[in-house]
């Protein structure tokens, strides 16, 4: 019985291949097959098409191949033009459309690496967002020197707000992770400090005997890896 591989059987069998290296399944609990799935992201996508082209497989063949447009294998294969490498890098695992490429070069690489950090911080990368993110940008940082159309629906005065708030925004952000390093060495030192004081059974004792609330936050922080928890 296969269970994964289909397709790569039926092109071994038109190549005339007898045999292939395979991997032999001992589950015999057919619904846990496929329960992990390892996506391909975007970024690898783009890589293995364009390394399929290299070696002399026309994009036309691609699409007839995966049964799509052929507009979409043309779109995928550019993915990367014109995006800085800093924001490819931070983009490498993540699934996204080829629209969000389109959008972020418009933009200069320093807004695009901005861009990207805040799509990530909010696990949003989505079109939407970055479509939002574009209208907001100030026009030095765009590549043609004018501001995009503005946002179906969307009026002068809302616009000029959202810029004002995603600036506010990126200033927060930057912040926090300016501040980051320092607020995790805090937490280490806090930890170990509390974790020494709760040692101690006779204030232990006193704590949940009279401030049991503070008590129950210590433990907490004990508790903490990250600043994420």
């Amino acid at each position: 019985m296969l269970l994964d591989g289909h397709t790569r059987l039926l092109i071994l069998q038109d190549l005339g291949y007898k045999e292939a290296p395979c991997l032999i399944s001992k589950d015999d609990e057919a619904y846990t097959y496929n329960s992990r799935v390892n996506r391909l992201s975007s970024i690898q996508e783009h890589y293995m098409l364009r390394r399929a082209v290299q070696r002399g497989v026309s994009p036309e063949r691609l699409a007839k191949v995966l049964s799509v447009d052929i507009t979409n294998i043309t779109r995928k294969l550019a993915l990367l033009d014109n995006i800085c490498p800093e924001a490819i890098e931070m983009l490498k695992d993540r699934q996204f459309s080829p629209e969000i490429s389109r959008i972020l070069r418009k933009m200069k690489p320093t807004r695009q690496l901005e861009c990207v950090e805040l799509m990530i911080a909010a696990n949003n990368v989505g079109i939407t967002y970055a479509q939002a993110l574009l209208a907001a940008t100030p026009v030095e940082f765009l590549v043609d020197g004018k501001k995009p159309s503005r946002l179906h629906g969307v009026s002068a005065e809302q616009m000029a707000r959202m810029e004002r708030e995603m600036e506010n925004l990126q200033g927060q952000y930057k912040l926090v992770e300016e501040n980051y390093g320092q607020d995790v060495l805090n937490l280490v030192l806090a930890r170990g400090y509390l974790a020494k004081l709760l040692e101690n059974e006779s204030v232990t004792r006193y704590l949940r005997q009279n401030h049991n609330e503070i008590h129950a936050q210590f433990e907490a922080i004990v508790q903490v890896s990250s600043l994420d928890a």
